[in-house]
């Protein structure tokens, strides 16, 4: 069976979803538009417990970020597919733009980060991942992804993640390039806590 019709059929089949369990759209919609702003919420977070750990971890989700949708958009570049509700009808429940949907960059970023976090801390990860699955399950069900497109989005994004790891992992020169990176950004950030709390004290003694 052609890939393509089993893609349209699998999407058929989650998109009608919509209009079979209705009380889940609200969800969806949500999961689909405004879900991706919690992993920026959780990079942050994570960044600004000053943990090293977790700092290793956010600059290892942030390079995976950047080499999976830079692939993505070379992808969608050389092989251009049309959204959903150009070319059929479908129960599209988000406003989206008519350009490229292979792959899905809201599957490749959510997956990216969440797989970065997995394997760095294993019991978030497993959080993140089940959200990142609800994301790419979304755009589906709202019309403006077929399956195939946020399945090769997930799949890039958890490879660039993956490699990426490997790479600080087993070279000794990327281990030490983020380490120094990192120690810079920390000793900036330190100068800047002290000049903040010398003028604390100074205002409170002006009192």
């Amino acid at each position: 069976m052609n890939i393509l019709l089993t893609d349209y059929q699998a999407f058929q089949f989650i998109n009608h979803l919509a209009v079979t369990i209705p009380f889940l759209n609200p969800l969806m919609r949500f999961l689909a538009q405004d879900a991706e702003y919690l992993f920026y919420f959780g990079i942050v977070i994570y960044w600004f417990t000053r943990i090293q750990t977790n700092r290793r971890m956010v600059a290892s989700a942030l390079l995976s970020a950047c080499a999976a949708l830079g692939i993505g958009g070379v992808i969608s570049h050389f092989y251009y597919r049309d959204r959903p509700f150009v070319d059929h009808v479908v129960i599209q429940l988000i406003q989206h733009p008519a350009n490229a949907s292979f792959p899905s960059d809201h599957a490749t970023g959510a997956f990216v980060i969440a797989t970065a976090i997995w394997m760095y801390r294993k019991k978030d990860g497993i959080v993140w991942l089940a959200l990142a699955a609800l994301i790419a399950l979304s755009r589906v069900w709202t019309g403006v992804h077929y399956p195939l497109d946020v399945i090769t989005g997930a799949c890039l994004g958890i490879a660039s993640a993956v490699l990426v790891n490997r790479l600080f992992e087993r070279s000794t020169l990327a281990k030490s390039l983020l380490n120094t990176c990192i120690n810079i950004y920390e000793k900036a950030e330190q100068k800047i806590w002290v000049k903040r709390a010398k003028i604390n004290s100074y205002m409170e003694s002006e009192k």
